[in-house]
């Protein structure tokens, strides 16, 4: 007997889920920009690195086809005048901001951070490095924005 909540299987649910299309338009675009992102750090790099799927930073954002995926296909599904149309959408902008402005910063310190850390490892002190790649370019956050509008619309318009 599967897990009953208000007399809802767990399977039902994750059927229901399945058949979120504007939902599953949001995960196929944040899969796309991560494989996207995996395969442009391969030809950098010059090697694959798996990380690259989960690692938050890099080409294109996928936080910003997330949520731009999300907000156009509920525009398509409830309505470019509907409140969830406005809402995803100020949620868009806040999390694509926060990519290219706070998270970008927050990169900015950890390479100064980084430097000082080596300085101090000269003096046998080894604290653990911080992460550099954490935010966006605007280029960044624009180009994960276009992959989240485009795939909403070829798969729901």
């Amino acid at each position: 007997m599967g897990f009953m909540k208000g007399g809802r299987n767990i399977n039902t649910v994750f059927l229901a889920i399945q058949e979120n299309t504007v939902l599953v338009t949001a995960l196929i675009a944040w899969a796309i920009a991560q494989v996207s992102k995996t395969i442009i750090s391969a030809f950098e790099e010059r090697r694959i690195n798996f990380r690259r799927l989960v690692d938050s930073g890099g080409m294109p954002s996928a936080h910003s086809a997330f949520v731009t995926s999300l907000a156009t296909a509920i525009g398509i599904i409830d309505g470019w005048a509907s409140t969830t149309f406005a809402l995803a959408t100020a949620f868009a902008l806040i999390v694509m901001y926060d990519a290219a402005g706070v998270r970008q910063a927050a990169g900015r310190q950890a390479r100064v951070l980084n430097r000082i850390v080596v300085d101090l490892n000269k003096n046998d002190f080894h604290p653990e490095r911080l992460k550099e790649l954490v935010g966006h370019t605007p280029v960044e956050v624009l180009i994960g924005a276009i992959v989240g509008i485009s795939l909403a619309f070829w798969r729901l318009g």
